[in-house]
């Protein structure tokens, strides 16, 4: 799994997903683009893409294609329409995109980020990971301040709970 932490310029959110699937395709790997105020960390995506990998081999995914079941597993939410919620829209986007070898193939991670790093939509390569937005974590994963708390765990931890609860709440 490789990820690229950005900032970008999306004029037309369909063209853009469009675009990302065709790189994806041609070099047989997964991209999933996500908001970066919504992912906790590299371990929160690390953790959706085995959940989701696990579930698609089992045969008990949600959707049907591997990069919504990934963003499906990171948002914790079995409901496409609200876990598009953690997606990039129209517009600037301190993003973090995905690029994850299909288990069954051999994809090439390396040069399909090569070529989602040379979109026009990619301004520009920045980390956009460092500075997590806490307020937003909390409120999208919906946990709460008695929850932090009761535990000394890390928000980053609470984040890939609630990943992780997806698969039991099936």
């Amino acid at each position: 799994m490789r990820v690229l932490e950005c900032r970008l310029a999306i004029d037309d959110l369909d063209s853009f997903v469009v675009d990302i699937g065709e790189i994806g395709d041609r070099h047989g790997v997964t991209i999933q683009a996500f908001d970066a105020r919504y992912v906790a960390d590299r371990r929160h995506l690390e953790r959706a893409v085995e959940l989701a990998d696990r579930a698609i081999e089992r045969g008990e995914n949600v959707a049907r294609d591997r990069a919504v079941e990934i963003l499906l597993y990171a948002a914790g939410r079995r409901q496409i329409d609200r876990a598009l919620e953690m997606g990039v829209d129209e517009g600037e986007n301190r993003a973090v995109v995905l690029v994850d070898g299909r288990p069954d193939a051999d994809g090439d991670e390396a040069g399909a980020l090569e070529e989602v790093t040379a979109l026009e939509a990619v301004v520009s390569t920045e980390p956009t990971l460092e500075a997590s937005d806490e307020e937003t974590l909390r409120s999208f994963f919906e946990i709460t301040e008695a929850e932090r708390g009761a535990t000394d765990a890390s928000l980053s931890a609470l984040v890939r709970e609630r990943v992780a609860l997806l698969e039991v709440e099936k």
